[in-house]
Formats: structure tokens, C-alpha cells, sequence
């Protein structure tokens, strides 16, 4: 049986000297995995080498006994060519591409998160056209970590203290919070003694995670310590750091 989608590639390896593994992250039919054979030669059926980040209408067939699925059509539309233009928001990009392989299961329809995060890489290329700055970048990664976490139904509480409900949005510029990721939320003071696996977080920074049009307003000091918060959140949800989050924060 062949499904047909519009999918973007997350992830690509060398199978054999004409062939690749291929990853998309599909609309309808959410992460497949499939086997592009002949991709590599120079009269490709797929229009030529698939890359990360090219997107475009698949055809793939795949059965229940199949580990991969085999591709079998490819309209590929090239990878975002202004993102190599912006190391930082090249990683930034692969940064989002590993945090969605490692959220989502395979054939686990998202058809929001794949409109937002191809949103996300065509915002941050054009940014690139545009002569974007850092703090800008990260801004969008931020909206679009956040977008994933509630839509594989991880969403932080961040606009109340996640043990006692306090709201943080309209005191949380001058007094100090924490985010703890077992409480799945930022902490005020009177409840981090509970949560020993908390991280600080500045006023400043609380006030953005609990009203998020305040991000276009943020310091980069800010974009920057709350991109350690979720982090630190990723990696304990992962029971790893992220292999892209090194490139993201410099130490």
C-alpha cells in the first residue's frame, strides 16, 4: 500500500554507495523512516541526493513487518539554502531537528508541529536574508521548543508556580524564581525547598516564559538563560543532554 504525504527530512544517512536512510517528519502520517535506494546515483528518482531539511511530497509503501519503509517518490523542493548563510542559526535548525526526532514516535501524526516547525525553518532562513541578529534566532528556537513540548503533551506549566498556583506573570520581574523539571514548571520561593532538582531563574526570565510577546522585548542576557532552562529541561527529559545543545550556549 502506498501512502503519499508532504514531509520534511530530519535525518539522513549512507545505506550503500547508491542508496540512503532517510527520516521525515511527515504531516499526516508524522516520523517515517525509509530506504531511498538509488538516491545517490547521478539520474536519481528522487531528483538528486536527499538532504536535511529538503521537503516536499513523499510516496512511500511500508507493512507492519518492516522496520523501514521504502521510498518510493520524492518531490524535493531543497533544503533552506540562507540557513548555511548563519552557523548559529544553521545549528539552532538542527538543534529543533534533533529535539523533534527524539520527541516523537514513529507514524505518530502531529500535522500542528509539522506546520510550525517548517514555519520555524522558513522564519529562521528568511531571518538570514534579512540580516537577522542572534537574539532573534534564538528566539524563534525558544517559541518553537515550547510549541514541541506542548504538542507531545509536555507542556510546562509557566504562568503559576507548578506546586502552589501563585501567578508569576505579575510579580515575576522582580522576584526570583526557579524551574524545577520534575514539577514540570517554574517554583517560587516558598515551594523550591521541595524541589531539589530546581535551577534558577531571573525575574526577567519568568516574565517572558509567563507571557511570551514579552520575547521580542527580552535582553539577549534573557533569550539566553531561558535556552539554559530548557536545556536543562530537555536533558532531563531525556535522560541525556542534547548532542546539538554545546553549539546553542557557549560555556
Amino acid at each position: 500500500m502506498l501512502t503519499k504525504d508532504q514531509a520534511v527530512c530530519i535525518r539522513v544517512c549512507d545505506y550503500s554507495e547508491t542508496s540512503q536512510i532517510a527520516t521525515f517528519f511527515a504531516r499526516a502520517t508524522g516520523k517515517v523512516g525509509a530506504i531511498a535506494k538509488g538516491s545517490k546515483r547521478l539520474k536519481s528518482p528522487f531528483g538528486g541526493t536527499i538532504e536535511v531539511f529538503s521537503r516536499g511530497r513523499i510516496v512511500f509503501s511500508h507493512s507492519t513487518d518492516e522496520t523501514l519503509a521504502t521510498l518510493t517518490e520524492f518531490e524535493q523542493q531543497p533544503a533552506f539554502a540562507s540557513l548555511a548563510k548563519n552557523l548559529f542559526a544553521m545549528n539552532c535548525c538542527l538543534f529543533g531537528v534533533e529535539l523533534l526526532n527524539n520527541l516523537t514516535k514513529d507514524y505518530d501524526p502531529h500535522p500542528e508541529l509539522f506546520d510550525n516547525f517548517l514555519q520555524f525553518l522558513r522564519n529562521t532562513g528568511e531571518m538570514q536574508e534579512a540580516g537577522g541578529k542572534q537574539p532573534a534566532t534564538i528566539t524563534l528556537l525558544i517559541l518553537f521548543q515550547l510549541t514541541l513540548l506542548k504538542e507531545v503533551g509536555l507542556q510546562p506549566i509557566l504562568n503559576a508556580c507548578a506546586n502552589c498556583k501563585t501567578s508569576i506573570e505579575h510579580r515575576a520581574s522582580s522576584i526570583e524564581f526557579y524551574f524545577s523539571s520534575s514539577a514540570n514548571g517554574l517554583i517560587c520561593r516558598d515551594c523550591e525547598a521541595a524541589f531539589p532538582d530546581k535551577i534558577k531563574v531571573a525575574g526577567s526570565a519568568a516574565a517572558c516564559l509567563a507571557n511570551l510577546k514579552l520575547l521580542t522585548e527580552a535582553s539577549e542576557k534573557t533569550l539566553n538563560e531561558i535556552e539554559r532552562v530548557l536545556i536543562y529541561h530537555f536533558t532531563e527529559i531525556l535522560h541525556r543532554r542534547p548532542i546539538m545543545a554545546k553549539y546553542i550556549l557557549q560555556p
